[in-house]
């Protein structure tokens, strides 16, 4: 049963009718013995009234055989039996007082009392006693019955009360939809709901959030790749309308540049949609990370090479730290082609790693034309790109550095390079 209502109900409900059966054989307990007290206080008044008044009857054949009422019996001075209303036969004589004792196979209580010289005894059968106990019982026990019907229906309504607030958080959260995720009313409910419906409200949020930055993402991704798509579109034409060789030849580079533009945008929405949120496993491992930037640097090694550009690291301390090896190898891929694209020919691009205060400071330097400093805060905003910059690109490599050091907990600024250029500066904390 996984119903919270269902379990409740089971368990009120069965603990009221163990607490009713319980309730049920003390009091029929009790009854009982009640009953035989003042049965047997009868049995005491009967003697007594018998010395007080003889025994008299109307049909003494109908008195000798009744064995289901009152039996009595007197014996004289002398210990004879002069009077029995079983024929003169009976329970055998007692000591005064109250006994009980079988006798022709059935239990008899016997009350005995000397009084004048006479010996008294009046006795019944404890059968009989039960029988006309049996007709009063049921009676003691209705009201026991009803109460624990009540009480059922009682606690059936109370636990569906109880349970209300529950069905309204449900009913709130089936009413939400994409366009609706504003947070649930917690003031009105109960205080073990209240934190689940604010947990909830905080998941709403973040879902919300969710959706906003997808929203945005595709909305920023189709607009980025309608400007590549376009021109290849256009080159492509070009080509097919080109009258001679050299300038076919000249739209086929300028549509191989395009794809390669738009192949590169893709490659960045793909490392960027990665580190979503809801996309990313943060699965961190201990890596070394001085030689996931070595192996980086020589990946970029051709291409620097192609452009007549320095690549190099200048200074790789031996660290290890406990982070995402996709996600920091992302992240310096980055820096490394920014650096390249935007450093001139001849230039230089430096990697730094060392550690200092617990921290892996990471840096990659270059001599190009930097970024202004006004500049620099937004560049960490996705498809933004310096105006007037002519190098292709998307504008989301250091956006993508920025969600990659984020993940990590670490820090990034910008600044200048000794004889102008750009140094992106990374701190990352080991653990």
């Amino acid at each position: 049963m996984n119903s919270i209502r269902g379990r409740l109900l089971l368990w009120q409900i069965s603990a009221l009718l163990l607490t009713g059966m319980l309730a049920s054989g003390i009091t029929y307990v009790l009854a009982w013995d009640a009953f035989n007290r003042i049965r047997d206080y009868g049995l005491e008044q009967i003697a007594y009234s018998v010395v007080r008044h003889g025994v008299e009857y109307d049909n003494d054949e109908e008195v000798r055989n009744d064995r289901g009422q009152f039996v009595s019996q007197i014996w004289a001075v002398d210990g004879s039996l002069f009077y029995s209303s079983l024929a003169d036969v009976g329970p055998p004589r007692q000591a005064p007082g109250l006994h009980i004792l079988d006798w022709e196979g059935a239990e008899w209580r016997v009350y005995t009392l000397k009084e004048g010289g006479l010996t008294i005894q009046v006795a019944t059968t404890s059968a009989n006693r039960a029988r006309r106990f049996a007709t009063i019982a049921p009676w003691l026990l209705l009201p026991l019955g009803v109460l624990v019907v009540l009480l059922g229906l009682l606690i059936r309504a109370a636990v569906t009360r109880a349970l209300a607030p529950l069905q309204q958080v449900r009913d709130e959260i089936g009413r939400r939809g994409v366009q609706s995720l504003h947070a649930l009313d917690s003031r009105s409910m109960p205080d073990e709901v209240a934190p689940l419906v604010e947990t909830l409200n905080d998941l709403l949020v973040r879902l919300d959030q969710a959706l906003v930055s997808q929203r945005r993402f595709i909305a920023d991704a189709a607009h980025e790749l309608r400007t590549p798509l376009t021109a290849v579109k256009l080159q492509a034409q070009i080509a097919r309308r080109a009258d001679n060789l050299a300038e076919r030849d000249a739209a086929l580079t300028q549509l191989a540049s395009g794809v390669d533009r738009a192949a590169h945008l893709v490659d960045q929405l793909l490392g960027m949609a990665r580190l979503e949120p809801a996309a990313r496993q943060a699965v961190f491992k201990p890596l070394a990370l001085d030689a996931l930037a070595k192996q980086t640097v020589a990946d970029f090694s051709t291409l620097a090479e192609a452009r007549d550009i320095d690549l190099g690291v200048v200074e790789c301390a031996a660290i290890t730290l406990t982070g995402q090896a996709e996600s920091l190898r992302m992240m310096l891929g980055n820096l490394i082609d920014n650096a390249v694209r935007y450093t001139p020919r001849g230039g230089r691009v430096d990697v730094e790693l060392r550690e200092q205060d617990g921290m892996a400071q990471l840096s990659v330097s270059d001599n190009g034309p930097g970024i202004p400093v006004g500049e620099r805060e937004r560049v960490f905003e996705r498809f933004q790109r310096l105006a007037g910059a002519d190098i292709p690109g998307s504008g989301l490599g250091l956006a993508i550095v920025k969600q990659v050091v984020d993940l990590h907990g670490g820090g990034i600024s910008l600044g200048d390079t000794p004889g102008g250029g750009l140094k992106v500066a990374i701190a990352l904390p080991l653990q």
